[in-house]
């Protein structure tokens, strides 16, 4: 053998050997597609995949939920779809916290790792749970509506869904404080449920002010489209503008505008982009073999006309739909 080609050899065997580059197939999989808040979870999650796209890791995100937020059969569906296709992780923000049980445990056995987001489910197979202390909202809520009743008056809750754990846990963190802080507050209605659509929960609060109106001072909705529907019912029975006390949970272009309207009183917001954010880039962690927390919790806050413009609340009030999206 040459000298010259025993150097080329050598040589070859000096350079550092280019890593091969990651890609990974990620669904993400929300409760609805039409609402403002799931867009802003699809943001987060494109966002998570261009800054892995910048650090060398290529993830083809697959965005597919069902059209309504109460069908659990297809949202299972879905599921087992992506099973089937063997895409490499889920990040799933289940309808039920138990209808989605078996899917997810599934998808596990079959070395499938799941993030579940925004809703809680009664498994310990998925390997995080990122999502608002949805508990402590629901507090929030009765706390600020205690106070602009002043302690005293009539109130009604607007229910979401039977079997959506994060609403339920909003509803039952505000009548714990309604009832133990606020005694003086009767609490007229806390059974009705507005159902998956802002129109469906238009007909729920239209009959429940149709029952109340005369008496009612102060009204508790928990989430995005159980929040607008009782908007519209509240105007049109002429109970907008403050005299019925209205917080709601979730923001939106209909609730930011009914809260500069004077329509709405407060809003307990949650961060729905950093939920898609986080979501991605754990279950990318654990496929690249780290460790991330059983439970992250990504923030709830409180916004009136007050501190509506504040900076630090532009993401969550203003998500930046448009940047990511289009």
């Amino acid at each position: 053998m040459s000298l010259l080609r025993l150097f080329a050899i050598l040589l070859v065997g000096a350079l550092p050997v280019l890593a091969q580059p990651q890609k990974y197939t990620i669904a993400v999989i929300p409760k609805g597609t039409t609402h403002e808040y799931w867009k802003s979870i699809h943001a987060g999650a494109v966002k998570a995949q261009r800054e892995l796209a910048a650090a060398g890791i290529a993830v083809d995100l697959i965005w597919k939920g069902p059209l309504k937020e109460d069908d659990r059969e297809q949202q299972v569906q879905v599921v087992e779809n992506f099973i089937g296709r063997r895409v490499d992780g889920i990040v799933l923000a289940p309808l039920d916290n138990r209808a989605l049980v078996a899917p997810v445990e599934t998808a596990v056995r079959g070395k499938i790792p799941v993030v579940i987001i925004d809703s809680g489910l009664v498994s310990s197979a998925p390997i995080s749970y990122v999502a608002t202390d949805n508990r402590e909202g629901g507090r929030i809520a009765a706390r600020n509506l205690g106070r602009l009743l002043g302690g005293k008056g009539s109130a009604i809750m607007l229910r979401y869904a039977i079997g959506s754990a994060s609403t339920e846990e909003r509803e039952e963190g505000f009548l714990e404080v309604m009832q133990h802080d606020f005694p003086g507050i009767k609490l007229l209605s806390t059974d009705q449920h507005a159902g998956a659509t802002r129109d469906s929960a238009k007909r729920t609060a239209e009959n429940l002010l149709s029952r109340y109106g005369a008496q009612v001072n102060g009204v508790f909705a928990c989430n995005e489209s159980s929040a607008a529907g009782m908007l519209l019912a509240l105007r049109d029975a002429g109970l907008a503008g403050g005299k019925v006390k209205f917080v709601a949970f979730d923001s939106g272009e209909t609730l930011n505008a009914g809260l500069k309207a004077g329509d709405v009183q407060g809003l307990v917001v949650q961060n729905p982009l950093n939920m898609g954010y986080l979501g991605v880039k754990s279950v990318v962690a654990v496929l690249r073999g780290e460790k991330v927390p059983a439970r992250i919790d990504t923030g709830v806050g409180f916004v009136t006309n007050d501190n509506f413009d504040d900076p630090a609340m532009a993401d969550i009030v203003h998500p930046p739909l448009d940047q990511y999206l289009k």
